[in-house]
């Protein structure tokens, strides 16, 4: 159901999200934001509204692999900031820390290099925030490596699966 308090254009891009049942495994229903990326008028509203409540206090973007890169991507150049990659297990040549997390179908790892200067105020965005697993192990990641999470942004929550009670305080621009 879309939130009547969106701007058009973020009512346009919310509507290119597809629902897909059953992927990647029964019962879980993925959100494929392809279609909002396509689109450019609708990729530019969403990068807008993902940055723009922490305008000015971040250092650096770190997105979390592999749609939450894309995310963090636009939203480092719409803000004049670098990018910082949070990636899989075993995709980076030199990783300096890892953390281990449950996804609502299974566990994961992440991985991070430690390029910034110690101190970096990080935006940390992910497209979904479901369980909320992933973005914690970001921000446990970013902390690790003497940095700080000044905020965390997602295109899409979905709510009552506890992802907000993981977290705690974020920025979400749609939620379902």
């Amino acid at each position: 159901m879309p939130d009547t308090d969106l701007s058009p254009a973020l009512l346009r891009a919310e509507s290119l999200i597809r629902s897909i049942p059953d992927y990647p495994e029964p019962s879980i229903v993925f959100r494929d934001i392809t279609p909002l990326l396509a689109d450019a008028d609708a990729l530019a509203a969403t990068t807008s509204a993902i940055v723009e409540p922490f305008a000015g206090q971040f250092d650096v973007v770190a997105g979390i692999e592999a749609r939450g890169f894309i995310l963090a991507g636009a939203a480092a150049i719409a803000a004049g900031v670098g990018l910082i990659p949070i990636r899989k297990a075993g995709k980076l040549p030199r990783p300096a820390a890892s953390v281990d997390y449950a996804l609502e179908y299974g566990t994961a790892t992440i991985e991070m290099h430690d390029d910034l200067p110690e101190g970096s105020r990080v935006l940390l965005i992910d497209d979904v925030l479901a369980t909320g697993g992933t973005l914690a192990a970001g921000r446990e990641l970013v902390e690790r490596l003497g940095s700080h999470v000044i905020g965390i942004s997602v295109l899409f929550e979905i709510d009552g699966l506890g992802g907000r009670e993981t977290i705690g305080d974020l920025h979400t621009v749609f939620h379902a």
